[in-house]
């Protein structure tokens, strides 16, 4: 087809005020946007129906900078380690991180020997990226002007932070910056707040549903607007809906009218720390292997960062051994390799193939790319099936030795023996319970009791996972009702009870009781105990209006403080449960009274009274659509029930107070959440946080944010004649 002579001109002449595309390359974008058709639905969700999948990726591409385009670039300055120019020198031992592991120079040989339908891909993620900024000129890049079709090899799998996100940056900066630190103590030990974060995924047999057919429940807990809500489609037999990481170009979470996944964060071990015994000979460092020294492979790598208007430059001298890049030392003479997957296009391959799967067994081929590092697999078909893989990208490993701890970089013996397949992983396939549950926690609970995989089955490396109060939770909920439809699976996510208090309050109760035993005199009901009267009666369920639910928060907020201090350094990492047994521990009864008092003085002070419904100090809020959002007590904001999962929360909504408010507000928790049936046709509903559109005053702002806070979902229009029914606008890219 051939373009109109002024349509031509007024591409040139916008590129005249924006970035530097040829006019050929214009040409050639312009007449790959006419193959492609978007459709808004009435909740702004884009539908990209393309000729073929590399047409859908260069929809999905340019809806996704419509929508949020500094997400978009900032994703990618994560990923390829450019931060510091336009963060400042804050950001530096972050981009520093990025470039341990892989850099452009390698990502750019990965894309020219890639597969030929890949490269199509990501010349449509580089071409797709590129015609939004080229069609809008007032768009200003902080930094990517032009997009490259190698960038999404550094950004490959979709899970937020990545695999490389566990290298403590503070170790990478004490060895760095040539600061000599010979204490160690393992990251967070005695922390465990990632059970604060994490994702559910809960599927369902034909047998225990009401329809007869597999049902899915996807349910991250991430980031508010990490991802993006999407329908990509094909005459080349793509058809996926679901999550979109900003800058990816696959659904990374979501379903196709075969079968649905969901990804879970896992602590299957899929990586390990050497210990490298260093010589320094004649100014050059050797490390000891099998009985001989080898060089340390060295490097400078040239990183710049912003300082004011300058953009100044540091160089690093990036030291590796064959197990991988230097990331720390214990001592001067023991140095810390990291070794971990290192597969950028089989991750790429395999986020993408995933997609396009129609059953078990082609999702099973597909996962055999072993491309997937960080995550766990929840999976539904339409033929009946639900499964459940634990990690992927799986080391085989010597069981002699404790691969939780850097272990002797010096003896072969610590040498990766290959990959476990697939066969090989805990798993487990249609489960006599009829159900599958993961909270980030443990696969031997997986299935509940007598359906689940044995743990003495597996090297103890390979699901170190512990369980957590939302796995708890999760069998509960699961195991008590023989049968499930859309509407109580919705129920089943959402199920109000808050499981750490089962075992938190008792001892509470306890403590308060021995204590008002030993009062010898009658007095006035103090405070405390009509917060214990009101702790008492509550039945641990979360609610808008239960006051009961804000003290009990409060106060254990409060105990955990106290003993999180009292960990010894050089404990272990606690998992959730385990820390809340010790804090219950190692407080003594009037410390948890006291930290009830504190409590209930500190709820007063903020807010003239400690009985505060929670809906009234929990709250959610959308003011201007910015990565690091602000809040503010005195704009509109809407009540929310549910809570930090960290309590048992399946819903997930963790808050805080900023600086100047009093009410906290959520920033992390459910963000796209979906039950899908999959029956001779898919039905599915829906809801984000807050809405599509990340522009203020414009209507997909907080169109969800009534559903989202209280739990309720909008239908999902997936075939043609529903998305057709429920259009608010049809256009092509560059319209």
């Amino acid at each position: 087809m051939r373009l109109p002579l002024l349509l031509l001109l007024i591409l040139a002449g916008l590129v005249a005020q924006a970035q530097k595309f040829s006019p050929a390359e214009l040409a050639r974008w312009q007449q790959k946007a006419q193959q492609v058709s978007i459709t808004r639905d009435t909740y702004g969700v884009p539908h990209i129906y393309g000729k073929t999948d590399a047409d859908a990726v260069f929809g999905l591409l340019y809806t996704q900078c419509e929508d949020d385009f500094d997400r978009v670039e900032t994703n990618y300055l994560d990923a390829i380690g450019r931060l510091a120019e336009v963060e400042g020198e804050a950001q530096i031992y972050h981009d520093l991180r990025a470039r341990l592991f892989l850099d452009s120079t390698q990502a750019i040989g990965i894309y020219r020997k890639s597969p030929a339908d890949m490269k199509l891909l990501l010349d449509a993620f580089a071409a797709g990226t590129n015609y939004y900024l080229a069609t809008h000129p007032t768009v200003r890049p902080r930094l990517l002007r032009r997009f490259q079709p190698w960038m999404p090899l550094m950004f490959s799998e979709g899970s937020i932070g990545g695999n490389i996100s566990v290298v403590s940056l503070e170790r990478l900066k004490a060895f760095y910056s040539q600061q000599k630190s010979t204490s160690w103590v393992k990251p967070d030990a005695g922390q465990p707040d990632q059970d604060e974060i994490g994702s559910n995924g809960f599927a369902i047999a034909p047998a225990k549903s009401a329809s007869g057919h597999a049902l899915l429940l996807i349910n991250p807990h991430t980031s508010f607007y990490f991802r993006s809500e999407v329908q990509m489609a094909s005459q080349q037999g793509m058809n996926a809906y679901g999550a979109v990481t900003w800058g990816q170009f696959f659904v990374y979470q979501g379903f196709n009218e075969h079968c649905g996944w969901m990804h879970t964060s896992s602590q299957a071990d899929s990586m390990d720390e050497y210990l490298e015994t260093i010589e320094k000979k004649n100014g050059t460092y050797f490390y000891r292997y099998g009985g001989k020294l080898r060089p340390v492979q060295t490097e400078k790598v040239t990183l710049p960062y912003r300082a004011g208007n300058q953009m100044l430059r540091r160089t690093f001298t990036i030291c590796r051994t064959h197990h991988g890049p230097v990331v720390g030392q214990k001592t001067d003479q023991q140095w810390v390799a990291l070794r971990m997957m290192n597969t950028p296009l089989a991750a790429l391959q395999q986020s993408y193939l995933r997609t396009k799967a129609t059953d078990y067994a082609s999702f099973q081929q597909v996962m055999k790319l072993n491309g997937n590092a960080t995550n766990n697999t929840v999976f539904a078909d339409s033929k009946g099936s639900i499964a459940y893989w634990h990690g992927n990208f799986m080391p085989r490993r010597n069981p002699k030795f404790d691969w939780s701890q850097p272990v002797d970089g010096s003896t072969p013996a610590t040498e990766w023996q290959g990959l476990h397949p697939l066969s090989e992983l805990v798993q487990v396939h249609n489960p006599a319970s009829g159900f599958i549950q993961n909270c980030n926690s443990t696969p031997f609970t997986v299935a509940g009791p007598g359906s689940s995989p044995a743990p003495t089955k597996y090297p103890s490396y390979m699901a170190p996972d512990a369980e957590n109060y939302r796995g708890l939770n999760a069998v509960r909920v699961l195991s008590r009702k023989a049968v499930f439809s859309l509407d109580t699976l919705i129920a089943a996510a959402n199920d109000p009870h808050l499981t750490a208090f089962d075992d938190m309050l008792p001892p509470l109760l306890a403590a308060y009781d021995a204590a008002a035993t030993e009062v010898k005199v009658s007095i006035q009901p103090t405070a405390a105990d009509e917060a214990i009267a009101a702790l008492r009666a509550w039945n641990r369920n979360y609610s808008k209006t239960s006051a009961a639910q804000t003290v009990a928060i409060y106060w254990a907020e409060r105990l955990l403080a106290k003993a999180r201090a009292r960990v010894p350094a050089a404990q272990p990492q606690l998992d959730y449960i385990s820390f809340t047994k010790f804090a219950l521990a190692n407080t003594n009864p009037a410390e948890k009274t006291a930290a009830l008092t504190e409590a209930i003085d500190d709820l007063t002070r903020a807010f003239g009274t400690w009985k505060m419904p929670w809906g009234d100090v929990n709250r959610f809020q959308r003011l201007t659509g910015r990565i690091e959002e602000t809040y503010d007590d005195q704009q509109p904001s809407l009540p929310v029930a549910f809570t930090s999962s960290a309590w048992g929360s399946l819903a997930s909504f963790k808050a805080q107070a900023y600086p100047g408010t009093k009410k906290r507000y959520g920033s992390v928790g459910n963000s796209f959440v979906a039950v899908v049936e999959f029956g001779p046709r898919v039905v599915a509903r829906s809801v984000v946080t807050g809405g599509q559109s990340s522009r203020p005053g414009t209507p997909h702002f907080t169109d969800q944010a009534e559903l989202y806070t209280n739990g309720r979902f909008k239908d999902v229009r997936f075939y043609p004649e529903d998305v057709k029914a429920h259009a608010e606008r049809t256009y092509r890219p560059g319209q």
